[in-house]
């Protein structure tokens, strides 16, 4: 069962994907950010056999709502409304990560720039791969 990790910005979208055995989080690709992107990433999971979706949740860091926690609870419910099983997982500093990840990995501004919201989505979606009991 593949899993399918979202991290959803106000630009882009980034997206990744677990292995088959739901072990391993990959980054997969990042999408333009449109009116219609829960239908873009409702299509997307099914391409992809994806039946679970996490949403990264970005709060402040007393763990306040913001805007954005609203629009991301919005393209998880309408993602929901597809069908798909929608969890939540807080991405507090995941950008940040994603951005030191690819610092070390010495790419430049612009290559971080078109990488950094799949890394994030990938950072997500492991968290919330590791946090799971084990079956």
């Amino acid at each position: 069962m593949r899993v399918m990790g979202v991290d959803v910005g106000t630009i882009r979208v980034g997206i990744a994907l677990s292995d088959e055995s739901a072990t391993v989080a990959s980054p997969y690709e990042t999408v333009p950010r449109g009116d219609d992107v829960a239908l873009r990433l409702a299509d997307l999971a099914r391409q992809l056999s994806c039946e679970t979706v996490v949403v990264g949740l970005p709060r402040n860091l007393k763990g306040r709502d913001t805007a954005s926690t609203r629009d991301a609870r919005d393209v998880a419910h309408q993602l929901s409304e597809q069908g798909f099983d929608v969890h939540f997982w807080d991405e507090r500093l995941s950008s940040a990560e994603a951005e030191r990840v690819l610092l070390a990995a010495g790419r430049r501004r612009e290559q971080r720039r078109e990488e950094r919201d799949r890394i994030a989505a990938a950072i997500i979606l492991q968290g919330w791969l590791d946090a799971r009991p084990l079956s």
